[in-house]
């Protein structure tokens, strides 16, 4: 088994909880969310660039970049008290930024906000159980063109598909849910059931890790101690609706749980990541574990064959997740197959496994998030995992 081996702690850590990390998507800059500030990193020396105050009235719970934005980064901050912000970095000092505008709507506290690929629409979620999106129409010019209200609990996460404007949701509800705009009408399009408590984060799988037709995939984390991936059926028919479904039938999509990963997890499981260089998971949670997943090509597992280890692979039997109240959770063996109509389907002829774990990532403290990203290690850009903990620190490490 590969060692997760320390890198780096951002220097100076916070002196209060810290949230989640956000590093930029072009820049070698990280931000990180925390009790009192906004902090930005550089990921070439691992030292505080700017703390960012003010604005907001409590504490900032979640920040997203805005893509496309190098030349006047621009980063979106959600609060405890309510409210998101929108920042940009000042011109002529670039360790000042500007508080540009506030987007007021959510009745409580903001947990996460997300932009769009496109960078023009920014979705926020929210302990008021809902999700909103908005428009950036001009220069500090926002609109809401959408407030989604169907989850029946605390929404944790939002998070955009990386092409599509399509928008995942988490919630405390113990349900996932897929929106879509459709003739200037944002509504739901799927709901993902099998998660037996709190879904805490969700994340998609790369567009350049994708294998074959397989379709869009999604990883998500719970309460309940597992981390299951979601597959889009590629090429559907539309679906039957239950009648408790509130899905219209003109875009209603079918999702099954594909898989549920080997369970190494003994606490609530806060945040996954999915990457974008090695297509791994990362996961982290109360238990103040690093996880690292790899999925494997195998064959034969159509048939219920082995891994080439004299491994027996079961194939799952997933969980049709639109319109099913109830639905079983699946199988947790990491086959990468399905049933349909009675028959084995290879899906991808893969499987999951443990590739690397850190017990006592943050010492005795949990962790709240974590990332992957690329920076600067040993005079070279790496791939790295960056965890945020309880314990206010930030702490890169690489996969050796």
């Amino acid at each position: 088994m590969a060692a997760i081996v320390p890198v780096s702690t951002l220097t100076p850590p916070c002196q209060s909880r810290a949230w989640l990390s956000a590093p930029h998507p072009d820049l070698p800059l990280v931000a990180t969310a925390t009790a009192n500030a906004l902090r930005i990193y550089s990921l070439t020396s691992f030292t505080l660039l700017s703390t960012i105050t003010g604005g907001h009235k409590r504490s900032i719970r979640s920040c997203s970049w805005k893509p496309g934005a190098k030349d006047q980064p621009v980063i979106a901050t959600g609060s405890f008290d309510a409210s998101v912000g929108i920042w940009s970095q000042e011109e002529d000092d670039k360790e000042e930024w500007r508080f540009a505008i506030v987007l007021d709507g959510h009745e409580s506290e903001v947990k996460s906000v997300s932009w769009s690929a496109g960078g023009n629409l920014l979705a926020t979620c929210s302990r008021d159980k809902s999700v909103w999106i908005w428009e950036e129409v001009g220069e500090d010019d926002f609109e809401t063109v959408a407030v989604l209200q169907e989850h029946e609990g605390d929404v944790k996460c939002v998070t955009w598909h990386p092409e599509e404007e399509l928008v995942a949701s988490a919630s405390y509800d113990d349900e996932i849910r897929l929106w879509r705009e459709e003739v200037d009408d944002w509504g739901c399009v799927s709901v993902l059931r099998g998660h037996e408590s709190t879904v805490w984060a969700v994340d998609w799988e790369p567009v350049q890790g994708r294998r074959g037709d397989a379709g869009s995939r999604l990883v998500s984390c719970s309460d309940d101690g597992t981390i299951r991936v979601w597959r889009k059926k590629p090429n559907q028919e539309r679906p039957q609706q239950s009648r408790l479904s509130i899905i219209r039938s003109s875009r209603a999509e079918e999702w099954l749980e594909e898989v549920q990963l080997p369970k190494q997890h003994v606490r609530t499981i806060y945040s996954v990541a999915w990457s974008k260089m090695s297509h791994r998971i990362a996961s982290v949670g109360g238990d103040g574990k690093i996880v690292v997943y790899e999925e494997r090509s195998i064959e034969g597992l159509a048939n219920g064959g082995t891994n080439g280890t004299d491994e027996r692979v079961t194939p799952v039997e997933p969980n049709v997740a639109l319109g099913e109240p109830g639905a079983p959770g699946g199988n947790q063996q990491p086959a990468r197959v399905s049933r349909e109509n009675g028959q084995v389907k290879d899906n991808g002829s893969s499987s999951w496994r443990v590739v690397a774990e850190c017990d006592c990532a943050h010492g005795v403290f949990e962790i709240n998030h974590v990332a992957w990203a690329k920076a600067k290690v040993d005079g070279s850009q790496q791939e790295v995992i960056m965890t945020t903990g309880d314990d206010g620190e930030v702490k890169i490490w690489k996969v050796s």
